[in-house]
């Protein structure tokens, strides 16, 4: 075993140094191109390679090909007003929890762009968003392997000052192919900008409006389908000196799909957001209404595929693991969100702000169910439920109260406190089912400054609950050695499982290099099973063992 391990890492050493060197003749080269003034290239590569070790203990199968590869690379090459690019992709074979439809090499993203003073035009691969996406929102998540981009062509046109229009069709990408044929309208008219009487003003108002529609070919011999689905909305966004406040109403037609078991309700989804900040203390607050909002070009996808919405995620945004245990999925079928987060900075000089300051957030964040009743019926156009617009439904889909106090003590010694009190319902977000589990989270993080470029971090991390799989702990320790080097060690570990056999540690070690653009990375660990979640959207992730390299670069 510890030949395997060693022959693994000299591979990787070798890989390694081949890559960069190769790097530096493509920079070199690049940059004799660039100074020709034949126009500029641009782009980046990433390549994550994972080499699996079978685990029965933590459920880790054995991976038949031994080591999985993610990789990608974007050429860019810009002229004046015209654009033009590729994306190469390569999955030999895709990584362990990305979707199996990633598998071999391809060019699934090319475009071309011209742009004059205000038209421009762009064929090929794009993506775009309408407002906050409850129309529209094409987009890349790489870490999810989501990829909705549209294949076709885009017109953006400034008529007047102030004015902005966009108009796109396209089919959407799905792995290696397109589906679905999606159309889509938006307008803007920033109102400071087009009325001259306005310029000065404090007050700045915006207005948009947007229409989508996708169209599927009705094949079910026993239903009757709508074959053209139009998604309308109207938003504004309201803002003078501090305070800021923006809005958006989605309306869509009937859309029966495998999501709502093929109903004929409407949908709609309202979504209000409202901040207000100043020099040391910062107010947010959110709220959303979702009813029947999923909205795909393909009745009968699942999971992330082809979807043409995008319905945010209100609940705060955790990065550290054990606060990102069980995080919130948004429910397209209903739910009621709200959120709502104060940033505070006590002076410092005073008796709690010391010599710099103490920052305070609190949020307090959740979603319930809608207020619905039941419609019984069985025919081809069933509307399936009604819902009281202005309740709210009893069941509680998820809550987070988080508290984070951050604090530098003297110019070596800063760290960050946390506390989350979590309820999340796993039977509605996860799996059905599955009981709600209430967890009770402590953090604490804390850096020491050793020199100008070397500093050392302490990450301590505890969840505490009596349900799932009950506490569990987590250490990290990484020692960032100078501008370029770093080193890491952590821990995961189910202390509090009744299950003694199942008490698993999650050992991970990771070394990294960074210079300029380029960053490799040399890890090893055990991942655990669970549900990997970004901005609402989230995959099921298998437990995994093994050693991964990871290498990126722009040029």
């Amino acid at each position: 075993m510890r030949k395997k391990y060693f022959g693994l890492i000299k591979a990787a050493a070798f890989l390694v140094v081949v890559f960069y060197s190769n790097l530096s003749v493509a920079q070199l080269n690049l940059n004799t191109l660039n100074n020709l003034n034949l126009g500029e290239v641009h782009g980046n590569f990433q390549a994550n390679a994972q080499y699996y070790i079978p685990d029965s203990t933590i459920g880790a199968a054995e991976v038949p090909e031994k080591m999985l590869m993610n990789g990608f690379a974007n050429i860019i090459y810009t002229k004046g007003k015209f654009t033009a690019g590729i994306r190469y992709e390569s999955y030999l074979n895709g990584l362990q929890g990305y979707p199996s439809g990633y598998k071999g090499n391809g060019i699934p993203y090319r475009y071309a762009t011209y742009k004059s003073d205000e038209l421009e035009v762009t064929v090929g691969s794009f993506y775009e968003q309408f407002g906050n996406g409850l129309t529209l929102r094409s987009y890349e998540e790489r870490n999810l392997g989501l990829d909705n981009a549209l294949d076709g062509v885009r017109l953006k046109y400034q008529p007047f000052k102030g004015v902005y229009l966009k108009g796109l069709i396209g089919k959407q990408r799905t792995y290696f192919a397109t589906a679905g044929l999606v159309r889509g309208f938006d307008g803007e008219i920033q109102l400071n900008e087009a009325f001259a009487k306005l310029k000065d003003k404090k007050l700045v108002v915006t207005l948009g409006g947007s229409f989508v529609s996708k169209f599927q070919t009705d094949a079910d011999p026993t239903l009757v389908l709508p074959q053209n689905v139009g998604n309308s909305a109207g938003r504004f966004e309201i803002t003078r000196n501090n305070f800021r406040i923006n809005g958006e109403y989605a309306y869509k037609i009937n859309d029966p799909s495998s999501d709502n078991n093929f109903i004929y309700k409407y949908g709609d989804a309202a979504l209000l957001q409202a901040t207000y900040a100043v020099k040391g203390f910062a107010l947010s607050l959110s709220g959303s209404r979702i009813d029947n909002m999923s909205y795909r070009s393909d009745r009968t996808a699942q999971i992330t595929n082809l979807l043409i919405n995008y319905i945010p995620a209100l609940p705060k945004q955790h990065t550290y693991s054990l606060l990102a245990f069980y995080p919130y999925a948004s429910q397209s079928k209903g739910e009621m969100e709200f959120s709502g987060e104060l940033k505070y900075k006590i002076k410092k000089g005073t008796v709690l702000g010391g010599a710099y300051g103490t920052e305070i957030i609190v949020n307090y964040s959740g979603a319930n169910s809608l207020d619905t009743t039941q419609i019984k019926g069985t025919d081809t156009k069933h509307l399936g439920y009604s819902s009281n617009y202005a309740g709210v439904g009893k069941e509680v889909y998820f809550r987070d109260l988080y508290v984070e106090i951050s604090k530098k003590i003297n110019k070596t010694w800063k760290g960050t406190l946390v506390y989350s009190y979590q309820v999340y319902n796993k039977s509605i977000i996860q799996k059905p089912g599955s009981p709600t589990i209430y967890s009770n989270i402590v953090i604490a993080d804390i850096t020491y400054k050793l020199k100008a470029t070397r500093s050392l971090r302490l990450e301590l991390q505890n969840l505490q609950t009596k349900q799932d799989h009950q506490d569990w702990a987590y250490a990290l320790l990484e020692f960032t050695i100078n501008e370029n080097w770093f080193i890491a060690a952590g821990d995961l570990y189910n202390y509090g499982n009744e299950e003694s056999s199942k008490r698993y540690h999650y050992y991970m070690g990771n070394i990294g290099f960074t210079k300029n653009a380029n960053r490799i990375t040399l890890s090893y660990g055990k991942q655990r099973e669970g549900i990997f979640c970004v901005g609402g959207v989230c995959r099921n992730v298998p437990a995994s063992n093994g050693i991964t390299l990871s290498v990126s670069s722009s040029f």
